[in-house]
């Protein structure tokens, strides 16, 4: 059983909740995912199943896409609503449209993020949220992000009991980012303590809404004999990269895992991306330039030994 299942996971359950289910329900090790979500978020969880494993990195590198809610008013441990409350300040007169549009505009482009403590970022080979467990404290390692677009897309809802003003966005980023830093670095230009209140990740590793399924899905689908329907193949996973199909002399060289000429696959100058090589319509392997030899390309992973299999 190989390919990438785009999984809808559920909040209340954890990235590895839901592997370590389908592991069983799948009745395979092979699983892995690709781009943690917290429990308290919900939305898109690419899952890689046999040799699909093969190609999770790639996945995680890919952009995302989410919807959510920023709180002004407090801030939290986690910078999101799970954590407790650590600065407040009163909204007395709530924020303008424009105010908040040109905040948000502030924060496109490439920016430079510092990860929240309950994170899985390591500093001296010790995960961040182990610090934040233990009350100590690190200097965090600042980090850039892509925001490719990032907007409001809700009118701003001030709660005057409160004195708290909300509002809901969507964002589409690269690899890395943290969205609830995002939201906490916006309450910040408008000189207020926030946090990130609601999340639902609406894409990523190519992979939108409308495509996921439930674990409930996936355990009608092994009743039903059916669950090949649901399985997308591991192409799916290089879909972004450049391909290159071969034919079978130089699959018997690829297969092997040489390092070849890059004219060898048609190529007119050196890679600088990761080439996807195809044979008989089956991803075979990923090549990338060879840091050495110049003129060279070597296997950055082998994915198929055998056609068919």
């Amino acid at each position: 059983m190989d390919g990438i299942l785009p999984l809808w996971k559920e909040r209340g359950q954890t990235s590895h909740d839901c592997v370590f289910k389908l592991r069983k329900i799948l009745q395979t090790k092979k699983v892995g995912h690709s781009g943690t979500l917290d429990p308290d978020v919900d939305g898109v969880l690419p899952i890689c199943i046999g040799k699909g494993t093969k190609v999770v990195e790639y996945l995680v590198d890919s952009g995302k896409r989410y919807t959510g809610e920023i709180t002004l008013g407090f801030s939290t441990t986690t910078e999101d609503a799970s954590g407790e409350v650590v600065a407040a300040k009163k909204i007395m007169t709530p924020f303008t449209i424009e105010e908040i549009d040109r905040a948000m505009a502030e924060m496109t482009g490439t920016i430079t993020q510092i990860p929240p403590m309950y994170s899985a970022v390591k500093v001296n080979g010790k995960r961040l949220y182990e610090y934040a467990r233990n009350n100590e404290t690190v200097e965090r390692p600042k980090r850039q992000a892509v925001i490719a677009e990032f907007k409001r897309i809700s009118e701003p809802v001030y709660d005057a009991e409160q004195k708290t003003q909300s509002w809901r966005f969507d964002v589409s980023c690269g690899k890395g980012t943290y969205v609830r830093t995002l939201a906490v670095d916006t309450g910040r230009l408008l000189e207020m303590p926030a946090h990130m209140s609601d999340l639902t990740r609406l894409a990523s590793g190519g992979f939108t809404k409308e495509q996921a399924v439930t674990i409930d899905q996936v355990k009608e689908a092994i009743a039903n004999d059916s669950i090949a329907e649901l399985l997308l193949p591991i192409e799916y996973g290089v879909a972004d990269f450049e391909q290159v199909t071969i034919n079978e002399d130089l699959w018997l060289k690829v297969r092997n895992g040489m390092r070849l000429p890059y004219q060898d696959f048609g190529l007119t100058a050196r890679p600088n991306q990761l080439i996807a090589i195809f044979y008989q319509k089956q991803l075979v392997s990923i090549y990338k330039a060879h840091d050495k030899y110049h003129d060279m390309v070597k296997p950055a992973k082998v994915i198929r030994t055998e056609i068919g299999e």
